[in-house]
């Protein structure tokens, strides 16, 4: 879930080793393009998930947020919110950031929303409108207890499809395991891939178990499981402590590292005197914070000698452990530019462990669905 929320099968990252001052400050100046064509071209680089023929950007952008009424947006969608989203979505490929995560769960009518896909797709048409445009669409199942059976997820990609309005997406992802069932899905992910509405498929919420389990299934019937995507960030390591980290390098699996700044908290903005408000005040809470400032000092200390901010530093971290792809949720324009900032340069393997040493002072935050 991200609500209930890279070449593939590398382990190997994009650090730089340990550098003298000389050396680290002419590799920044080199990795600090002049002109912004130049790091739009670099940031345009693709990633293949898994051992699919599915190339992605090396930053990708979540749409959890996008129509969503029950967690994010105060409650409330608006036409201002509707387009700013919009904005997120053209400053995103501008800045060559072309893939898309969203799912047929994020945003419900009953709740005053307007469904994540649908938005996704119009925001698709209407930029095609200026010419062509080449993004990359992933979306999920939802693994509803009311649901059984293969032909439950055919039935609901060919919604979602309908919601985008295409005739078939690069990604489709079990949202996260079923109470029963399971198998079922997975064949149904592979119906869907063999009929051609998907050109790869995956998991997200899955434990090693579940992920080798499920990478067997699909590789009798011939199909790649491509991803599997998981809550990871510099404050939630949970993917390197489960083993899923492993198993995904082992397997040729691309982990997709959603809440990759921890809903916004490893942007620096909020602090023990401003916590942030909502669902999200629960978990990060003014005690939290208080024990997050040391890592927050050092991150922007480390930010500062790049003219990186938190988010680019920790963002920047996530692909230094190579097989990953983050997904960062854009609201807005400035945001979307804002996570664009993170590539095209590298912390040095020495920063990249100081991190996770300071981070490991850090309660780590409970997934149970991740444990089941």
């Amino acid at each position: 879930m991200a609500s209930l929320q890279v070449a593939a099968g590398g382990g190997v990252g994009f650090c730089f080793g340990p550098l003298d001052g000389g050396r680290r400050r002419a590799r920044r100046a080199v990795l600090r393009p002049p002109r912004a064509s130049a790091a739009v071209a670099e940031d345009q680089e693709k990633v293949r998930l898994g051992e699919s023929s599915v190339a992605v950007s090396k930053l990708g952008i979540g749409a959890w947020s996008w129509g969503d009424t029950t967690y994010w947006n105060d409650s409330e969608w608006d036409d201002r919110r509707l387009k700013e989203a919009k904005a997120a979505f053209d400053a995103s490929v501008d800045s060559g950031m072309t893939f898309f995560d969203t799912a047929e769960v994020y945003g419900t009518a009953l709740m005053g929303a307007v469904n994540s896909e649908s938005l996704l797709g119009d925001f698709i048409r209407e930029r095609k409108q200026q010419g062509p445009v080449d993004v990359t669409v992933a979306t999920k199942f939802a693994a509803l207890p009311w649901r059984f059976g293969r032909g439950s997820v055919l039935s609901a990609l060919k919604k979602s499809l309908e919601r985008l309005g295409l005739p078939s997406v690069e990604l489709y992802q079990l949202h996260w395991p079923g109470l029963w069932g399971n198998e079922g899905y997975l064949d149904g992910l592979a119906d869907a891939y063999d009929q051609g509405l998907v050109k790869a498929v995956g998991v997200s919420n899955y434990n090693e178990k579940r992920l080798r389990d499920a990478h067997a299934r699909l590789k009798k019937r011939g199909v790649p499981l491509a991803v599997n995507q998981v809550n990871y960030s510099l404050i939630y390591r949970t993917p390197e402590e489960n083993g899923v980290k492993a198993a995904c390098d082992e397997l040729g699996v691309t982990l997709i590292a959603y809440s990759p700044i921890a809903q916004g908290v490893l942007s620096g903005k909020y602090t023990p005197e401003n916590p942030p408000t909502g669902p999200r005040g629960n978990t990060y809470t003014p005690e939290f914070l208080t024990k997050l400032q040391p890592l927050m000092n050092r991150i922007k200390e480390i930010g500062a000698s790049y003219g990186k901010n938190p988010t680019q530093v920790s963002l920047n971290w996530l692909t230094c452990q190579g097989n990953v792809v983050p997904i960062p949720g854009a609201k807005n324009a400035g945001q979307a530019m804002d996570f664009a900032g993170a590539l095209g340069w590298s912390l040095t393997a020495d920063e990249v462990e100081e991190l996770r040493t300071l981070a490991r002072e850090i309660k780590g935050i409970k997934m149970p669905i991740e444990e089941s």
